[in-house]
């Protein structure tokens, strides 16, 4: 054993293959991953990520190595890319998550929300709705908002509608966010680093303008990190998400990651019914009687054809 010896941390910070890890005695020590992790079969882009706890030994020049990644409580994963088979872990032991969602500049679609929500429910990661960018909506992205507001609220979603140049819904972010480890997640041009410059004054997270183009945000975070609140607790600012491919679900799962779905289910005639055209399908009636929206179940239907056929669509 190296002079140093080893030590416990947090993973606070990850570029490529270096980490930077806050031991347990406050220190910020860089470190590189030692040798390949294989955790519980998932094949990883990103073995060690931000949140993570490991044990890290430090040798007597100074440099430092992570050799250990303890037990996970949760985390939140997607498919890395339409091709690859890797996964891509965003974050790990997550108390909170706030999924970022914009309807204009750019839009975040209900598809995309779902397949966020059903990865978090899946690894038991709880999620906050944040409808930003309010400031900048006219009546009709106004209503379609609260339309959203309205049907995530009533599957069981927290949803809070913001805006950090008017200030709206900060203070009811902040509240939330103290105390916590919290990921930020959402497309590039969604409004994370202005969020999280306006929950920590001396954080300096980049903000980027959007692309007139193809009305998309430019991506300004690179890599994920850890932002120390004043008032206790860190956000993790994301690299922006395009798309959201959901893993290792079978077909008779996915109706467990939706709530409304799931309560349902319990009526079905049959008990492995996947609610598609089954008799005596209660998931079915309830959506010609509108107690369970069209745009939830096509998200439903769309996960399923991942689980089906180990495609990302």
């Amino acid at each position: 054993m190296s002079e140093e010896g080893s030590k416990r941390g947090l993973v606070i910070r990850n570029t490529g293959n270096n980490y930077l890890v806050r031991t347990d005695e406050g220190t910020d020590m860089s470190c590189l991953a030692k040798g390949n992790f294989r955790l519980k079969g998932i094949r990883s882009t990103s073995p060690v990520v931000v949140g993570d706890r490991v044990k890290i030994d430090v040798n007597s020049d100074g440099t430092a190595y992570i050799t250990e990644i303890e037990d996970r409580k949760n985390y939140i994963v997607r498919k890395a890319s339409n091709l690859s088979k890797h996964s891509h872990i965003l974050a790990a032991n997550i108390d909170l998550a706030l999924l970022c969602v914009t309807v204009r500049f750019p839009e975040t679609t209900t598809v995309f929300i779902d397949r966020f929500l059903v990865t978090a429910e899946a690894y038991s990661v709880p999620v906050v709705l944040v409808f930003n960018k309010t400031d900048i909506y006219d009546s009709d992205d106004r209503e379609y908002v609260d339309g959203l507001v309205h049907l995530y609220s009533t599957v069981g979603y927290t949803c809070i509608k913001t805006s950090v140049l008017t200030g709206e819904g900060m203070n009811e972010v902040r509240e939330l966010v103290c105390g916590k480890i919290t990921l930020l997640a959402g497309h590039s041009g969604v409004g994370k680093s202005s969020i999280v410059n306006t929950l920590q004054k001396d954080a300096t997270q980049k903000v980027g303008k959007i692309s007139d183009y193809h009305n998309k945000g430019m991506h300004t975070t690179t890599f994920s990190e850890m932002i120390e609140l004043e008032k206790g607790g860190f956000v993790i600012d994301t690299p922006g998400i395009k798309g959201f491919g959901t893993i290792d679900m079978t077909t008779a799962e996915v109706s467990h990651y939706f709530p409304e779905i799931f309560r349902i289910s319990s009526k079905c005639k049959f008990y492995n019914c996947l609610h598609l055209n089954e008799p005596g399908c209660a998931v079915i009636k309830a959506l010609e009687n509108h107690y369970i929206s069209q745009s939830r179940y096509q998200s439903y239907l769309n996960i399923l054809e991942d689980a089906n056929e180990e495609k990302y669509r």
